[in-house]
């Protein structure tokens, strides 16, 4: 069982944000959003919490690495 500081798969974690797994995929390519890493197969892996800090920064109009 991933626990909150496990990066998770695409499809959890786009369950956990309440979006479709195609959705956040797209969010990716199109560089919306950046996962906590990519594994040599190439899939994305990511923190729950980080990926939400990233769309509350830019609901805010900010990047996520903006000082605030």
């Amino acid at each position: 069982m991933p626990t909150e500081d496990t990066p998770v798969a695409t499809g959890v974690a786009a369950k956990a944000i309440g979006v479709a797994h195609s959705t956040l995929a797209r969010w990716w390519a199109e560089g919306k959003v950046t996962p906590t890493y990519v594994t040599p197969g190439g899939h994305a892996r990511w923190h729950v919490e980080a990926l939400r800090e990233q769309l509350r920064a830019q609901r805010r109009g900010a990047s996520p690495d903006t000082p605030k």
